[in-house]
Parts: structure tokens; C-alpha cells; sequence
């Protein structure tokens, strides 16, 4: 199906290549001061965020996953709606002015909840890595175990590390409740149907990623973004989130409680409503923090309960925003969620 030009683009039977919108790469020598965020966002829907996203004067924008909602095992399908993002006006000017990032969910993975069972992965990552821009040598277009990568912006002294894992090529199976009755009982608490895999099986990375992870977080940072596709410390929506691989989740917080050498926050899409949440763990100084922004166009109002949540949790179109200051001794953060008329529905500082 997939034939390639000298330039590597996508060349599908029958459509024309990919309409890339521009891209403005940062300088590395540049600090990061605004870092904005989102997810869930359909293409054939008016995207009204971008004004308030681009009022916020970004330097980088992370798209967090369910960046096009493709749903398709054929990739002239998934194509389509690539092109259809690239032509939303707002989208375009974002690229024209900001640099972009991006994870994949798996709406642009190719199939609603899908995991390493997906059969059309190879040529779904070669489209968003097309889309994206990732250069064609870049190891997270030819991984075997997935498209996992990180960049480091800013000189030393004020570097962002910037962690994106592939939740998706490795993922082993959802658990799901069984009877009639337990279905009931997750739709009246505004809860998926999903429950946690106690096995020592149960995978979301897969264990060469782990060791790239983990490799990672050795590399010298001041700021560490770890970007998630799925909600990490929720404890439990029900959905898709880390806490249906407990084991996973508890690696990750180790690793997490490890890098005490920087400030390291959670970002997160998905839900299709934004929260703050926040978990204390044993003989930590820093509690982990999670913003959750979701969606760009997506709203979901039966809005499942978190322990960890801080405050409210809105569903309405929404971005987030870290704003970096780094003239203090260590770096402090400043963490906003907005809506499409740039109001402030969430606010914090981190660490606190």
C-alpha cells in the first residue's frame, strides 16, 4: 500500500502526499519558559482553542495523543484525516509559529483502546511520523518495540527534558469487569469498565523501553516532563490508565522518586476533561504531580472519580500551560489549565 519518494514522504495509492504545515524549530541554546499542552482533538470539528493557545505565546506545543481521531486499519484512511487537521486554520498557524512535539493515543494509533494486538501499527507510525516532521533517520521511526523518544531543550544549567513513551505497540490486553450487574455499578460512579491487572505480565512499555526510560532519566536535566498518553497517578477512573498495570505504575513512580536530581512533572491527555492530582509518597520530599489536559475539542461530562484529584475537574474545551521560572536557585513551575476564551480553570505551582 505505502510507497516512499526520495524525500521519504508517504505516498499513498490514490492520495496525494501529506500537506505538511510549516514548522519552526527551537534553537537548543534557548530556555524554555512556556510549554503549552493538549489532546483529543477531532479533526472535523471547528477548533476554537487556538487563539487562547496562541495568546499564550508558547514556545513549545506537546500534543499528547488522539491528535486526529483516525480509527482505521487502512492508512489511505488514516491519511485522510492527517489532511484534514493540516487544513484547519488554527492548527496551521500554531505549526507556522511554534515548535511541535507529539505522542500518539489510540484514536491516531488506528483503533479506539487498542494495544500491541493492532495490525496496521507499522504504517500508522510512519504516517504520524511523517506528519510530524520526525526526520527519517530517527530511531523512533524504526524501534521494534515502538515510537518512544525524548529531547532536551535549553543550555545546562536550564534544561527540559522532555520524555515521550509509546503507550500503545507493546500494551497487553484491557481487564474487563464481567456481568451485567458490574456494568451497572461503574456506569452509575461515572466509571469505565476496565479493572486492574495484578499480573507480573501485564505490560504498557515493554522491557527494551523500560531500560531506554530508565537510561533516560540518567541523562542531566533541571526539569523533567514525563508525557503520558493515559492518566498515571488516577486511582481509578476505570478507563485506560496506568493504575490497570499496577506493576507498571509502580516502576514508573520508582523511577520517578529516583530522579530527585530535578523537578519532574506529569502530563497527561486523554479523558476528555483537565485535573490537577497529586501523590505524596513514603520518604519523599516532593509529592509527583499530574495536569491533565484534555480535550482540545473533546468533552466528556461524566467525569470519574480520582482520589488524587486537587480541586475541580472540568470538561470543557481545554489546553495546558507550564510557565518556567528559572531565576530562582532551582527552577519553579507555574501550571495552568485554559479554556478557548483563555480563562484560568486551574492553577498551580510546583514543586510546592
Amino acid at each position: 500500500m505505502i510507497n516512499r519518494d526520495k524525500r521519504g514522504t508517504l505516498k499513498l495509492l490514490g492520495l496525494s502526499p501529506l500537506a505538511f504545515p510549516s514548522v519552526r524549530l527551537l534553537s537548543a541554546e534557548a530556555a524554555l519558559t512556556r510549554i503549552a499542552f493538549g489532546s483529543c482533538m477531532h479533526q472535523d470539528k471547528p477548533q476554537l482553542i487556538w487563539d487562547a493557545v496562541l495568546a499564550s505565546s508558547p514556545e513549545l506545543f506537546v500534543f499528547l495523543g488522539d491528535n486526529i481521531y483516525g480509527d482505521s486499519d487502512d492508512p489511505v484512511e488514516l491519511a485522510k484525516q492527517y489532511q484534514k487537521l493540516a487544513a484547519q486554520p488554527g492548527f496551521v498557524k500554531l505549526r507556522a509559529s511554534t515548535d511541535t512535539i507529539a505522542i500518539w493515543d489510540d484514536h491516531d494509533y488506528g483503533r479506539n483502546d487498542a494495544g500491541s494486538e493492532y495490525p496496521a501499527k507499522e504504517a500508522s507510525r510512519q504516517l504520524f511520523h511523517d506528519f510530524w516532521g520526525e526526520p527519517q533517520n530517527s530511531a523512533a521511526r524504526s524501534r521494534a518495540d515502538g515510537s518512544y523518544s525524548s529531547k532536551i531543550y535549553g543550555p545546562a544549567g536550564q534544561r527540559v527534558q522532555v520524555l515521550m513513551p509509546d503507550l500503545r505497540w507493546n500494551r497487553s490486553p484491557l481487564l474487563t469487569v464481567l456481568g451485567v450487574a458490574a456494568h451497572q455499578v461503574r456506569d452509575a460512579a461515572d466509571m469505565g469498565p476496565y479493572m486492574p491487572d495484578p499480573s507480573g505480565n501485564a505490560r504498557l512499555l515493554g522491557e527494551d523501553q523500560w531500560n531506554w526510560l530508565e537510561a533516560e532519566f540518567n541523562k542531566p536535566a533541571e526539569v523533567r516532563i514525563f508525557s503520558s498518553s493515559i492518566q498515571v497517578l488516577a486511582n481509578f477512573t476505570g478507563w485506560e490508565t496506568w493504575a490497570n498495570f499496577p506493576v507498571e505504575r509502580d516502576r514508573l513512580l520508582r523511577l520517578l522518586d529516583s530522579a530527585s536530581d530535578s523537578i519532574n512533572l506529569i502530563i497527561s491527555g486523554d479523558v476528555h476533561w483537565c485535573e490537577y492530582s497529586l501523590l505524596q509518597r513514603a520518604g519523599n520530599v516532593f509529592a509527583h504531580a499530574e495536569l491533565t489536559s484534555s480535550g482540545l475539542t473533546e468533552t466528556w461530562d461524566k467525569i470519574s472519580p480520582n482520589r488524587h484529584r486537587v480541586g475541580q475537574a472540568f470538561a470543557v474545551p481545554n489546553f495546558g500551560l507550564i510557565e518556567i521560572d528559572w531565576s530562582g536557585s532551582h527552577p519553579t513551575l507555574q501550571l495552568s489549565v485554559r479554556n478557548e476564551s483563555s480563562a484560568l480553570l486551574i492553577q498551580h505551582t510546583y514543586p510546592i
